[in-house]
């Protein structure tokens, strides 16, 4: 795949996913799992208030309201306990996967990762965005932007398994993974990021880190752009082809992500990995198309999961 709408129209073929929201009784989500319902990418599930979902709906689309008379709702008035009921109607097979509503993050992902009642899979949760630039040849995908502040080696082990199982998705079956940095030689006192992405590099090539190539430290310019290799004199197989670009940290992660959709105008979708199911985060501030297109993407990778399981 190389553009979004490929992603949309993949879950389209798909048919429609379940989708668990928890705490549903916001506009903005509303309007976004509609538009996924009447695209036929995702059967929504909204758990949450009633009331305030029917509220909620009535004000949605600026007023003019949606019609949600075809969702199944799951009553539970308290915000907070609504995280623990989408994760469990995900838990006993009811949803394919999960939606943020108007609940914190933190409380999705602490009932969502709980070792006991959860969708533990063993495995750091991170946030993967795909982003299609103009200017690039295929899809780039970015991680973390959002959820790992400072990851540490093994984080990042983790972090690359999820980036590349969403590569794998999008039909790329080897992903190059570009580690990020400002330089591209080691530099062990002064960036220490540097060494991790050395690491890495050679713990994939001992066979320790499969199902990809990495390649770091990369500057970003040597990342995507095989002549500033060249002019550089990276030999590289990741130089200027990367598929996966993981960045060192969240401060760095979140403003590239940010630069791509509002100075770039790229188109972008996202989702949390690290469950057994993706999870949906939007921002009230990200476009209808981000919306359906993240959503779009978390089924995409529902179903993927769902195949291999047969």
């Amino acid at each position: 795949m190389k553009h979004i709408s490929e992603i949309v129209e993949g879950a389209k073929a798909l048919g429609r996913k379940r989708l668990a929201v928890a705490s549903a009784q916001e506009a903005a989500v509303l309007e976004a799992v509609s538009d996924a319902y009447r695209e036929g990418i995702a059967e929504p599930i909204l758990v949450g208030d009633p009331a305030a979902i029917a509220l909620a709906a009535r004000e949605a689309n600026g007023g003019a309201g949606i019609d949600i008379s075809p969702f199944r709702i799951v009553s539970e008035p308290n915000l907070y306990a609504t995280a623990a009921k989408a994760v469990e109607l995900a838990r006993a097979g009811e949803a394919d996967f999960l939606m943020k509503g108007i609940i914190d993050t933190s409380l999705l992902l602490r009932a969502a990762l709980n070792k006991e009642s959860g969708l533990n899979a063993g495995k750091l949760a991170s946030h993967v965005a795909v982003m299609e630039v103009r200017r690039y040849h295929k899809l780039l995908i970015l991680t973390d932007a959002a959820l790992n502040i400072a990851p540490d080696l093994s984080a990042f082990v983790d972090i690359i398994a999820s980036a590349v199982a969403v590569a794998n998705a999008l039909e790329v079956q080897k992903p190059k993974v570009a580690f990020l940095a400002a330089v591209e030689k080691v530099n062990p006192e002064k960036m220490p990021c540097t060494v991790t992405a050395a690491i890495l590099t050679q713990m994939n090539r001992r066979g320790q880190i499969k199902g990809c190539v990495i390649d770091g430290p990369l500057a970003l310019d040597n990342a995507i752009s095989a002549e500033s290799a060249r002019i550089k004199k990276i030999e590289s197989e990741v130089a200027g082809d990367a598929d996966i670009l993981v960045a060192p940290d969240i401060e760095a992660g979140n403003i590239l992500y940010k630069c791509l959709l509002d100075l770039a105008e790229a188109k972008g979708a996202a989702v949390i990995m690290g469950a057994t199911v993706p999870i949906v985060l939007t921002s009230r501030a990200d476009s209808a198309e981000t919306k359906l297109a993240s959503i779009a993407l978390a089924s995409l990778l529902g179903g993927t999961r769902a195949r291999a399981s047969t």
